[in-house]
């Protein structure tokens, strides 16, 4: 069994661990040897067994297809990009999916009214979800891949033009800036329903998620990944450059397009679901590169998004700790998380520019 091998089966154990946990974490606290009877119709208690199918299962499952979804987008900008901190959230591709959303809800009306009170994160996304038809979520779908594909399409043009990756960044940065002010002038002249579930949906939650609406997420998420897989040769050459693409044969407009209809359904479908959820996208494919050792993308796409679901699934443990008295939002917990360990990335860089430099 070589490294890589066992580095993924050792993922794949602590993702399922961390999924038992996730299950028995709450308000009401269920052995992990209970879930696992519960799951398979064998529980003590019948309550047990409606708490996990009905609440946490969906949940769970939602932060799965969340961390590989994140994770993986982020691996494939950083990739075309040739830059660690090109990510969904920095290059603004999470606020252009949210320009979908929006547009969607207060322009188009799709969604409708729903009125509410004082309600959770969770519950609020809940309601925004339930609002919609079957034909409303592959439109909720297109709606936020669209707006996160309009933005990676300018981001990469802007990238045509300036060499320099900060440059690439900070007009990533301002280009959010823009969309998020769109945003902005759409909530103002909204309806005050609207206005409050759609703030609620900005604070990201995988707890909004139901049964019947994964098959959705799922399948676009499943999609989204299998266009990333297509392209494991074309992303090996986007880190060195798009002009040794072409050498080796690669069609690179062609790639490029499918890599970016990827990391955008990638991005717009979870930014559509849970709203927007940040750090994941970049700390994911940072940590898996660290673990991988390699740049062969036949290892870092599994790698990235198996670390992906650890981070979503650790993340969701955290914010469901009895001990806070409610369940926290996920993007504070998310930030906790990643922080350090992009932190510990500009070290490292520095650390390996001052020995070239000794040298």
């Amino acid at each position: 069994m070589n490294r890589t091998t066992r580095l993924i089966a050792g993922l794949m154990g602590a993702a399922i661990f961390l999924a038992l946990v996730d299950l028995a974490t709450g308000s009401v606290r269920i052995p992990i040897a209970e879930v696992w009877r519960a799951l398979f119709g064998n529980a003590q208690r019948p309550e047990w067994r409606t708490i996990l199918l009905v609440f946490r299962l969906p949940k769970m499952l939602t932060a799965v297809i969340a961390g590989a979804s994140l994770s993986v987008a982020g691996l494939v900008l950083q990739s075309m990009f040739r830059n660690p901190l090109a990510a969904p959230d920095s290059l603004g591709i999470g606020a252009g999916a949210s320009i979908g959303v929006a547009l969607l809800m207060f322009a188009g009306g799709a969604l409708g009214a729903v009125g509410g009170g004082a309600q959770g994160v969770g519950t609020q996304t809940s309601a925004l979800l339930g609002s919609l038809a079957p034909l409303g979520y592959s439109l909720l779908i297109v709606a936020a891949s669209a707006g996160a594909a309009f933005v990676l399409i300018v981001i990469l043009f802007i990238s045509r033009k300036f060499e320099q990756a900060v440059t690439v960044l900070i007009m990533g940065i301002l280009v959010g800036y823009l969309t998020s002010s769109f945003v902005s002038l759409l909530v103002y002249f909204g309806s005050p329903q609207k206005v409050q579930l759609y703030l609620s949906w900005t604070y990201g939650s995988f707890g909004g998620v139901r049964t019947r609406d994964l098959p959705w997420m799922a399948g676009a998420a499943v999609i989204g990944l299998a266009l990333a897989a297509i392209d494991i040769k074309a992303l090996n050459a986007f880190q060195i450059g798009e002009r040794f693409a072409f050498t080796i044969g690669i069609r690179v407009r062609a790639a490029r397009t499918r890599l970016l209809i990827a990391a955008a359904l990638l991005a717009g479908t979870i930014t559509a679901f849970c709203g927007p959820i940040a750090f994941l996208g970049i700390a994911a494919p940072y940590a898996a590169r660290l673990l991988a050792k390699s740049a062969e993308h036949r290892h870092l796409l599994p790698t990235a998004a198996l670390t992906g679901i650890c981070v979503a699934l650790l993340a969701d443990v955290i914010s469901s700790l009895p001990v806070f008295g409610a369940v926290l939002p996920i993007n504070p917990v998310l930030a906790l998380i990643g922080a350090p360990l992009i932190l510990s990335m500009f070290f490292r860089r520095n650390d390996g520019a001052r020995i070239e430099a000794v040298a």
